[in-house]
């Protein structure tokens, strides 16, 4: 999975890098069709944010982490994207099984209707 890293108000150096390929290096194992992600760190207000994006079978996922430190608004994305991609799995894979359908059937009404019941 190739990763897009950029920051605002942010510089983003070797260590952050490593950090952030190790956190989604589990996301890239549990998801093997995802293809690419984008990282934008940035700071505002004394507040980190880490913006993710990606597409992942036709849809677009993202997720958002904010915190006052760096590392834990970084973890926290990557759990809120695990999570979305989860749900967007679940999705998938339930519009793949045929749902039955509730019928009765034609035959048992008839029968019930030629029965002398009193």
């Amino acid at each position: 999975m190739k990763i897009n890293l950029s920051g605002h108000h942010v510089e983003v150096n070797d260590s952050i890098k490593e950090h952030i390929e190790e956190k989604f290096s589990k996301i890239a194992n549990h998801f093997p069709t995802l293809i690419s992600l984008d990282v934008i760190v940035s700071k505002e207000h004394h507040q980190y944010q880490v913006e993710l994006t990606t597409n992942y079978e036709g849809g677009r996922i993202s997720a958002t982490g904010l915190d006052g430190v760096m590392y834990p608004a970084i973890a926290n994305a990557a759990k809120k994207l695990d999570a979305a991609l989860k749900h967007r799995k679940g999705q998938l894979k339930a519009n793949m099984h045929t749902k039955p359908g509730a019928t009765t059937p034609e035959i048992a009404h008839e029968k019930v209707q030629e029965m002398n019941l009193s």
